[in-house]
């Protein structure tokens, strides 16, 4: 039960008593006090005075007189102008520990939804390899399909392969003109950086020769018309590209539950068109396109079907998600995909929508921000881009010369040490992203984000590599706090059962209660981030929780503490805060280390 919940439950059973009246908790006002006043949470009185039948400050100064002398969770009150600051107190902030810790791993998620949520992100172009765009692009819809999953709902997570079109017998062409037979064994490169150099090698051969368009039209009509020739080279580049795809989302940490091809989806939205057309909701135009009418909804026409009948993106995505949901039942779907498809996307459900699908107003599109570079934009046909395998590469190497630079390694064997710099190079990219909210642009510094200092994803994992390594010390000295202390294979595993029994010398500290608030913050930010599709609610959580923790660690013995009741609290509670911090790092798809 949240602090406000627990106060509103209290306040109501003062109002039954003292009044007589019947209020449900649940609509009561309970905030957290203003910094300005003294106190913890305020219940707002001015709703009460019709039943109390008496002024605001002396209504408040009686229910605040109850619940001290009623509820020992409280311990203080003060009424200001129809305003009631209630501080909590100790026993409370103990309770919340233990009722923390005993929950184990189930505080770690919400109760079951029973919604089905299918979460669609990458969607790669098979003509390039994945870069910087991309990433964020993946981090994002991953992390928030952990994030929907931990919120209590069945997540599938989904990816869409644009692997057909011109753009891809772009690159088929020059690799027929240009690579003389080139492989990725022959050469040593990556299939889907092959590829890629192809795309941007046809860019430059258009650029001097603009005839060869006509070229590589005529290749992607023999594809549509399944000339073996062209489909076999389009499949053997195709195949060259996933494995180079599977390579990067490996290092990644992504996954896919289903993972679509466009060349096998590109015609299901025909059949959607005609339904259209015989609903009187679509128009087809004397040279046969085919066009629904949005300007009454402040749109304009749109595009469904070519003149001769071929489809268009948007009459593909009608039938993707016709089918999507026909197969999975599902309660909504989200589309991870960059601002620049706003209006895709916004017109996407209103022509769902006028074909009568209910289902259309549960379609979400993810808009992010693009990502760019200190010196501007990534243009991928001009090969500017920032690649992905390259900069995870680069994280390892900044994460391994930052490490070694601190020296704080130098005992730990070879194969340790680069499962570590993996580790911290990949938890600095994936928070460096995910930190800022998905709606908005991001300049890129990889500097920065390798930082040990500061919001970072280094920082917090050295702050839990260094709660770890507190509890491995207790561990060694036969140190107690009240269960059995982990094993120094598994220094941070959850532990259950009671704190020690409360008395005068163990009353929390302010900062030891600071701590316990933040991190019965947990379950509150876990919805937020949820209902807001939004990664940053979590990383800046766990920001704020490690920040807190080493603030406390400054100023407080932990195992030079005398008195054993007071260290096997303050035991209890750094080990809670290093399995706060690595459930709320793992929707980010971050891992954090025992060691750094």
């Amino acid at each position: 039960m949240t602090p406000e919940l627990f106060i509103a439950s209290e306040a109501a059973k003062a109002v039954k008593e003292l009044y007589n009246a019947e209020v449900d908790a649940s609509t009561l006002q309970v905030q957290v006090t203003r910094k300005e006043f003294e106190g913890d949470y305020t219940l707002v009185v001015f709703p009460l005075l019709r039943i109390s039948h008496a002024a605001p400050d002396a209504t408040g100064s009686a229910i605040g007189d109850w619940l001290v002398s009623n509820c020992p969770e409280i311990s203080a009150y003060n009424s200001v102008k129809g305003f009631l600051n209630l501080s909590l107190s100790n026993l409370y902030w103990r309770e919340t520990l233990e009722d923390i810790i005993s929950s184990g791993e189930d505080y770690f998620t919400l109760p079951s939804t029973g919604k089905k949520i299918m979460v669609e992100f990458s969607s790669p172009n098979t003509n390039k390899p994945l870069h910087l765009g991309h990433i964020r692009n993946n981090l994002l819809g991953d992390s928030v399909s952990r994030l929907l999953a931990a919120g209590g709902n069945e997540v599938i997570k989904a990816t869409l392969v644009n692997d057909r079109g011109v753009h891809i017998c772009k690159s088929m062409y020059a690799w027929e003109k240009l690579f003389n037979g080139a492989t990725p064994e022959s050469t040593g490169i990556k299939g889907d950086h092959l590829v890629g150099d192809c795309y941007v090698a046809y860019a430059k051969m258009e650029k001097e020769h603009p005839e060869v368009i006509d070229d590589v039209h005529e290749m992607l009509v023999k594809w549509e018309q399944g000339d073996p020739e062209v489909r076999a080279l389009w499949e053997k580049m195709n195949g060259w590209v996933f494995d180079g795809f599977d390579q990067t989302y490996r290092a990644l940490g992504i996954s896919f539950d289903k993972t679509y091809y466009e060349h096998e989806t590109y015609l299901l939205g025909k059949s959607l068109v005609q339904k259209g057309l015989d609903m009187g909701v679509f128009v087809q135009d004397p040279d046969g396109s085919v066009w629904c009418d949005l300007t009454a909804d402040g749109l304009d026409r749109k595009l469904l079907l070519r003149s001769d009948g071929t489809s268009v993106y948007m009459t593909q995505d009608l039938g993707t998600a016709e089918s999507r949901f026909a197969e999975y039942n599902l309660d909504s779907h989200v589309y991870v995909v960059g601002d620049e498809q706003n209006y895709h996307f916004q017109v996407l459900k209103l022509v769902l929508a006028k074909l009568g699908f209910d289902w259309a107003e549960r379609i979400y599109h993810l808009s992010y921000g693009m990502v760019e570079l200190p010196e501007g934009k990534m243009k991928s046909r001009e090969g500017t881009v920032v690649d992905a395998d390259d900069l995870i590469e680069d994280m390892y190497l900044e994460a391994k010369a930052t490490s070694e630079e601190s020296g704080k390694l130098d005992d730990v064997d070879e194969a340790e040490k680069d499962m570590l710099y993996h580790m911290i190079g990949l938890g600095a990219l994936k928070y460096f992203i995910l930190k800022v909210d998905p709606r908005k642009k991001m300049l890129f510094n990889p500097k920065e984000s390798i930082d040990f200092n500061g919001n970072t994803g280094p920082f917090i994992q050295y702050t839990h590599a260094r709660i770890c390594s507190i509890l491995r010390k207790a561990s060694r000295a036969g140190a107690s706090n009240g269960r059995a202390m982990p094993v120094l294979g598994t220094p941070c595993e959850p532990q259950t059962g009671p704190l020690p029994a409360a008395d005068g010398q163990e009353a929390l500290s302010a900062k030891e209660i600071r701590l316990v608030q933040l991190l019965n913050l947990y379950r509150g930010k876990l919805a937020e981030a949820c209902a807001a599709f939004s990664p940053a609610v979590m990383a800046n959580y766990s920001y704020d929780l490690a920040k807190e923790f080493n603030q406390y660690y400054h100023d407080t013995q932990i195992l030079k503490e005398s008195n054993e009741q007071v260290r096997n609290m303050r035991l209890a509670l750094i080990n809670t805060v290093a399995q706060v911090l690595a459930h709320s790092m793992a929707l980010l798809g971050i891992e954090l280390p025992e060691r750094m």
